[in-house]
């Protein structure tokens, strides 16, 4: 059992394994909230510049959702040296469909969401907005789509190319600059082998190439002191995707540097951002609460 709150939902964790793949299975790991039910649920892609990282590194924000009735499926995927893109994007694809069909197994609602952190969130907006991508729906799994009723994106890499591109320019100069920088460089390239496939898989640059797209209500959150994720971009992208036609509310957070969720939970900013996340999922799915 989780921790237990009196304003908030016990919770549970297990993990099954939701896709196998010849080289090795891939597992989710649900944070499950307690009680009868119906509660909407999330899937959530972790982050780690596509290269790093697993399903338990969300576990503080996944169980905070969790009391506050929201189920939360956090999906392995395949990534570098395993595969690069397009690989990940078929596994959660695939999860997608999945987890719409269990659904009903852990009192949820069959509606879900698709939640991401960094370059999770990056792989979350682009899943939700190419739901019927032939090479995302490559691994089969009939009787449900991938599409979802909302995407959470915290600090989206929301244009590779361009964050490519901005760290080789920051390491190439004499500026003082996150260490990150220099690590996401190489990931980069990793994962996705080119420039060219850089800017395919960017979702700024596929609205701003006209790219038909689904546009499910979208809430994107960022400190405004990240370095490592260029605000320019995020505030092009939200300015395309409503554009496009999708609602998208952007909340920037004063004084915070990337992955403050994670790297600073007592503060009042990740109180106010776990908050901001189950009213938005709550409001865009349904509720139990």
């Amino acid at each position: 059992m989780g921790r237990t709150d009196p304003q908030r939902h016990d919770t549970a964790t297990e993990e099954v394994v939701y896709l196998d793949h010849a080289d090795g299975p891939l597992l989710a790991r649900l944070h499950l909230p307690q009680g009868p039910g119906p509660f909407p649920l999330l899937a959530e892609v972790h982050g780690g510049a596509w290269c790093r990282g697993d399903r338990h590194d969300e576990e503080r924000l996944n169980q905070a959702l969790a009391q506050r009735g929201i189920a939360v499926a956090a999906l392995d995927f395949r990534m570098p040296p395993r595969a690069g893109y397009p690989a990940s994007l078929a596994d959660i694809h695939f999860g997608l469909r999945w987890l719409k069909q269990q659904a009903a197994r852990w009192h949820c609602l069959p509606r879900i969401g698709l939640m991401g952190l960094s370059s999770g969130a990056h792989q979350a907006v682009l899943a939700a907005m190419r739901p019927h991508d032939a090479r995302y729906a490559a691994l089969p799994l009939s009787g449900a789509d991938a599409g979802v009723a909302c995407v959470v994106a915290c600090w989206p890499v929301i244009d590779p190319l361009g964050r490519y591109r901005y760290a080789l320019q920051w390491q190439a100069s004499d500026r003082p600059r996150p260490e990150a920088i220099d690590r996401v460089i190489p990931d980069h390239l990793k994962y996705w082998g080119s420039e060219d496939a850089m800017a395919e898989g960017s979702p700024l640059r596929a609205l701003q190439r006209g790219e038909a797209a689904a546009l499910p209500p979208l809430l994107a959150l960022q400190g405004d002191q990240d370095l490592v994720h260029p605000r320019a971009h995020l505030e092009a992208f939200a300015a395309a995707y409503r554009q496009a036609g999708g609602a998208l509310d952007l909340r920037w957070f004063e004084g915070e540097a990337e992955g403050f969720v994670n790297k600073k939970p007592e503060a009042p900013s990740t109180a106010r951002a776990i908050d901001a996340i189950a009213r938005f999922v709550h409001g865009q799915i349904g509720t139990a609460r």
